[in-house]
């Protein structure tokens, strides 16, 4: 995967599937279930299944378009009920190149 998708993907998310067809090729991404060191400490935070997907078309491959459906984890703090994603501030490291709507969907807080 780290030699098609940048790093953050690759730290963030799961491909859970795949499609090759003749005219694009498919996506299915999970974000994996990393918590952040504050809330594991807190231990009032659980993973609270995903938000819907969403569909991004990313750089192509062969020629072909690339489409990622992409599923961000929500959080659940059991002590005060909020329900949170987490966002990410990091999607400038050297490298990295997704595409501007991606960066915005990573960015974006539930």
């Amino acid at each position: 995967m780290k030699e098609v998708f940048p790093e953050v993907l690759v730290e963030y998310f799961t491909i859970v599937d795949m499609l090759s067809q003749d005219d694009k090729i498919e996506f299915w991404l999970d974000e994996k279930e990393f918590m952040e060191k504050d809330d594991y400490k807190k231990g009032t935070v659980k993973a609270h299944g995903f938000t819907q997907s969403k569909t991004i078309q990313d750089f192509p491959l062969r020629g072909k378009p690339v489409f990622l459906h992409v599923r961000r984890r929500r959080w659940l703090d059991t002590a005060t009920g909020e329900t949170f994603s987490y966002s990410y501030d990091d999607l400038t490291a050297e490298g990295t190149k997704l595409t501007p709507e991606f960066v915005a969907f990573l960015k974006e807080a539930y």
